[in-house]
């Protein structure tokens, strides 16, 4: 009897068990459903589903050109997907996605069956697009030994209640707008952008089958890091869809027959096209943001709201600009090092790598830290491996800080911006020559002396005040005697007759630059009226009031520079180049629409205008500009004006066309660096090639033929006339004979109302 009972209590115990595991399983399941393991998001907070969106930055042909994110994401919609995508995703991650609701019960149990209780990991996982969706939106937790099956469980029942929310296609196109793909990627557009350099809606059958086998596994299935492991990858997919009558057997080897080939688009924030230029729209993002708001009153973020900027910029131009700035940047930099060799000033022990030393944030935070200079000496003079920057590529050298420092102090820059001239919109922008390794922005933070550049405002303000084109000014040099002796001297060239007794028409004058005439233009016209038609043209910074100011002793911006010239070309009004259109928010609502200041009166007639385009259009026919005419061979329709600073500090070109204005600069970021040479450092040997390497690329694009066949607008024949004069005149016998050599006077001194070293031109 005894034994009946042990039996018979032994079986109730048996039949217990596996009601105190579902008691024990009902029990676990409730407690996460009622969220003791943490919140679970409801219907409402799911109907409302929001993720960070990375801004997209486009130019002006709503090409993307970059993105500012914390996580690379950005969505479309579901017509967007070509259908071999989504057939794709549905024979490789859920077969039977159209069939459940969420959770696939069979999978759950084949699971079960094979990969926990036989340990067949080939067997495959059991979730489906709908919980992979929940873990993509909500993440994973970690809760210890518990963890996978607490968010097993949690993304089970996420699931129910999307699939109680969403429809299938609704489902698809979140699942693809949120899943994480190779590089920290998320979502198939940004997928499709980086890896192909194309929208979704264009990926071919082999692309798309491409990123969704990387899904898989988007480390090991890299398609830029493995690229033959993700072509098999590939192929299995296609083989999924063949399986589930996606595809036929000839659609699926023809697919298979395909070379994986990628065109990698990577939007970092040194790298890539436009990285000055992009820096810079995140400054002004931050300007513009700050006065919108939201519906509930909060602010935008640029790095989560999934911003659309629209740009003024034309990527293909800033590709072939960036382009001749290389080739360029890379031919004189090395000219410039062979020209000093070991003497070179950063090599040297002395005032500039010292001073530069003691500015490093390296010696500022050795010598907070309480260490002498001997110790800070000791410490910078450690020698590490490093990764610098090469024209050839990047290298790895063992310096120390000081040797990185003299490798870096020898290094030219550059900055150039293009414009279109009668609305201000910036087409073409680079800061420097490298980002990553230079951050300083010359087009919009640098001023740097502008050199001969000014001499057209100067001879603006003459032409402007009266003065006859024809008008004779002696090139014998000058001293200034209420200047502290102050002498501008003219570039000396073996080969030209003497300027003692040369006199020159503005016109040569100016596409010759002279410097002693551009003085006397100045000391005629006045500083004072100069620097007010400096102020017509948009100039606003603080103008030196000295006679070296027509030689360009002004520091001003690469930008302001534009804005000036583009007066000449746009009926004499100046304008302020700007950088974005407009503005919407990820649902395509208007934000922020660019509004051009209003119609400004021009700076100066249209008389001057043209006065001062034939002088420069001289300047690149035969003056100092000639070499685009005789060396690159351009045939456009081009105005300029070349530059260079004393002791050959700074090299500007500024190249005028009818529908673009380009302006170049290129020295050490070093003011006290400069070139060895003005034949070398010159701006019509170091800013102007890049100038004359943009405009080659683009004559041999039809596309960008609205700027190179343009053609000037032809000045009327009474102002022709005025321009036509000899060049140059000599003294006479007698004057050559007896007259002084060089003259000294105070700068402002007048005679009989005019100087005495003006001449005008036989009536």
């Amino acid at each position: 009897m005894l034994k009946r009972i042990n039996v018979s209590g032994r079986i109730k115990i048996i039949l217990l068990i596996p009601v105190l595991i579902l008691l024990c399983g009902l029990i676990f399941y409730l407690s996460i459903y009622f969220g003791a393991w943490g919140s679970i998001p409801g219907t409402d907070e799911l109907k409302e589903l929001k993720q960070a969106q990375s801004t997209q930055l486009l130019d002006k042909d709503e090409k993307l050109i970059g993105k500012y994110y914390i996580f690379d994401r950005q969505p479309v919609k579901f017509e967007d997907f070509p259908r071999y995508l989504i057939n794709a995703l549905i024979a490789t991650e859920d077969a039977r996605f159209y069939e459940h609701k969420g959770v696939d019960n069979r999978s759950i149990a084949r699971v079960f069956l094979k990969t926990i209780l036989l340990g067949d990991k080939s067997s495959g996982g059991g979730s489906t697009i709908t919980t992979q969706l929940a873990k993509n939106l909500f993440g994973r937790n970690n809760y210890g030994v518990f963890s996978i099956l607490v968010n097993k469980v949690k993304e089970a029942i996420i699931a129910k209640r999307l699939e109680e929310i969403y429809s299938k296609e609704e489902i698809i196109t979140l699942y693809l707008n949120t899943v994480p793909f190779s590089d920290n990627t998320y979502g198939i557009e940004s997928a499709s952008q980086k890896f192909f350099s194309k929208h979704v809606s264009n990926l071919t059958l082999a692309e798309a089958a491409t990123l969704i086998g990387t899904l898989k596994a988007s480390h090991s299935y890299n398609p830029r890091l493995f690229p033959e492991r993700s072509q098999l990858r590939r192929d299995v997919v296609i083989k999924q869809m063949v399986k589930y009558d996606y595809l036929s057997e000839e659609e699926a080897n023809e697919c298979i027959n395909e070379k994986l080939e990628i065109n990698y688009q990577f939007f970092n924030h040194d790298d890539g096209l436009a990285p000055y230029f992009r820096e810079h729209i995140k400054q002004e993002l931050k300007i513009i943001l700050k006065e919108l708001k939201k519906e509930d009153g909060s602010e935008y973020d640029i790095y989560k709201d999934g911003l659309k900027v629209f740009t003024t910029l034309d990527s293909k131009l800033q590709e072939y600009a960036e382009e001749a700035m290389k080739e360029n940047m890379l031919k004189l930099q090395a000219e410039f090092e062979k020209s000093y060799g070991k003497n070179a000033p950063w090599l040297k022990k002395g005032n500039i790598t010292s001073d530069v030393l003691k500015k490093s944030l390296k010696y500022q935070q050795l010598k907070a830290a309480g260490l002498s200079d001997k110790e800070i000496k000791d410490s910078l003079s450690k020698k590490v491996e490093m990764e610098v920057f090469s024209w050839n590529g990047n290298l790895m050298k063992n310096l120390s800080p000081v040797d990185s420092l003299k490798y870096y102090l020898k290094f030219l820059n550059t900055g150039l911006i293009s414009i279109e001239p009668q609305t201000g919109a910036v087409r073409a922008y680079i800061g420097g020559i490298n980002y990553k390794n230079f951050k300083y922005d010359h087009v919009s933070q640098s001023k740097r002396q502008v050199g001969s550049t000014f001499k057209p405002i100067v001879y603006t303000a003459a032409i402007e005040n009266g003065m006859d084109p024809c008008t004779y000014f002696s090139a014998r040099e000058i001293t200034y005697t209420d200047m502290e002796n102050w002498t501008p001297e003219n570039a000396t060239n073996e080969d030209e007759e003497s300027d003692e007794h040369i006199n020159y028409s503005l016109k040569y004058a100016l596409s010759n630059s002279v410097n002693t005439v551009a003085v006397k233009v100045l000391d005629h016209v006045g500083i004072d009226s100069v620097i007010a038609q400096a102020k017509r043209m948009g100039i606003t910074d603080e103008l030196p009031q000295v006679p070296s100011l027509a030689l360009g002793v002004a520091e001003i911006q690469l930008k302001d520079i534009a804005g000036a010239y583009a007066s000449y070309v746009n009926s004499g009004k100046p304008v302020k180049p700007y950088y974005i259109e407009k503005i919407e928010d990820k649902n395509g609502n208007v934000l922020f629409n660019f509004e051009p200041e209003a119609e400004k009166k021009p700076a100066f007639s249209d008389k001057t205008r043209f006065v001062m385009l034939e002088m420069m259009k001289a300047t690149v026919d035969s003056g100092t500009a000639k070499r685009l005419r005789k060396f690159y061979k351009l045939p456009n329709d081009i105005a300029g004006k070349t530059g260079t600073t004393q002791n050959n500090k700074d090299g500007w070109f500024v190249g005028l066309t009818p529908k673009l204005v380009t302006v170049t600069w290129v020295g050490n970021d070093d003011h006290r660096i400069g070139f060895k040479t003005t034949a070398m450092g010159q701006g019509a040997n170091t800013a102007l090639p890049i100038f004359a390497s943009l405009y080659q690329k683009i004559n041999a694009h039809e596309e960008f033929n609205y700027i190179t066949a343009a053609r000037f607008e032809k000045a009327d024949n009474n102002i022709l006339e005025s321009l036509q004069c000899e060049s140059i005149k000599r003294d006479g016998f007698f004057k050559r004979l007896f007259g002084k050599k060089k003259k000294e006077k105070e700068f402002g001194e007048k005679k009989k109302g005019i100087f005495s070293f003006l001449k005008k031109k036989d009536k």
